[in-house]
Formats: C-alpha cells, structure tokens, sequence
C-alpha cells in the first residue's frame, strides 16, 4: 500500500494526490530512443546517443517502423558511438535482445497508435547491461484525438 509524508502532499502552497518515489538509476551510458510520424514516410524509430550528447551530437539513427531484430541491430551499429554498447571499463556490454526489442515496441506503438505523434526516451540509461527507461515524453496529435 502506498504511503505517503504528510508534511509533502499537505503543504498549504501545494495541491496533490500523492508522491512517487522511484528507484535511482545510476550508469556511465545514455541513450536515446523515440518514435517521430514523418508525413510522407509515417511513424519512424530513432537511435542514439542520449542525455545531453542528443543536441550536441546528434548521433542518431532512423528506420521507418514496423522494425524487424535486424533492423534494430542495424540501428544499434550504424550511430558513430555504437561502441559505447561494448563492454568497457569492466561494464558489460548492452543487452542487445532487450534494446532490439525495446525498439521494435516503440515502432510497433506508432504503427498501432495513429494518434500518437512521437515518443522520446531520454535518457535510457544503461543499468548493468540492462537498458532502463528514466524519463519519457509522449505528444498526442490533437486532430487523432477522440474524447
């Protein structure tokens, strides 16, 4: 059962319904992934370095969804920092089944959703070997929308 610190929820300058408190994801790797509705090609799955390196950068990648494993491990391979998915400095290297994979559900949304406009996850931070969602936008397209 969630329990929750009164003296945060009631704070008289404030008005909630509650807290969330989440793990602290620490690691050494970011990246990014996301989801963009091109208007000629459709929805499309990005790849890339994340965190601030995404604006300086821009070392990404693209393919029109749906994505298939090899599409995704193409991604994976064809940003100029791929090696940053190597093991290094005693880390592991990325699991690439589950970042194949989450790339492949982001296209999947967009293909599914039409009423999604595009997705951003960033940063995905690698923890261990493992990729963990840490912060996400999702932007609706308003003329989709069905209220």
């Amino acid at each position: 059962m969630p329990m929750t610190d009164d003296r945060i929820v009631n704070h008289k300058d404030v008005s909630m319904d509650g807290v969330l408190v989440q793990e602290m994801i620490k690691g050494d790797r970011e990246l990014v992934i996301g989801l963009t509705r091109d208007p000629q090609f459709g929805p499309c799955v990005m790849f890339g370095l994340g965190g601030i390196f995404t604006e300086i950068l821009n070392d990404v990648s693209f393919r029109i969804a749906p994505l298939e494993n090899r599409d995704a491990l193409e991604m994976a391979r064809e940003i100029r920092g791929h090696k940053i998915l190597d093991a290094f400095r005693g880390k592991p290297p990325v699991n690439m089944d589950i970042l194949c994979q989450a790339l492949i559900s982001i296209g999947n949304i967009g293909v599914e959703f039409e009423q999604i406009k595009e997705i951003d996850i960033n940063p995905l931070i690698i923890n261990g070997d493992k990729p963990v969602a840490v912060d996400a936008l999702v932007v609706l397209n308003n003329s989709h929308l069905n209220i």
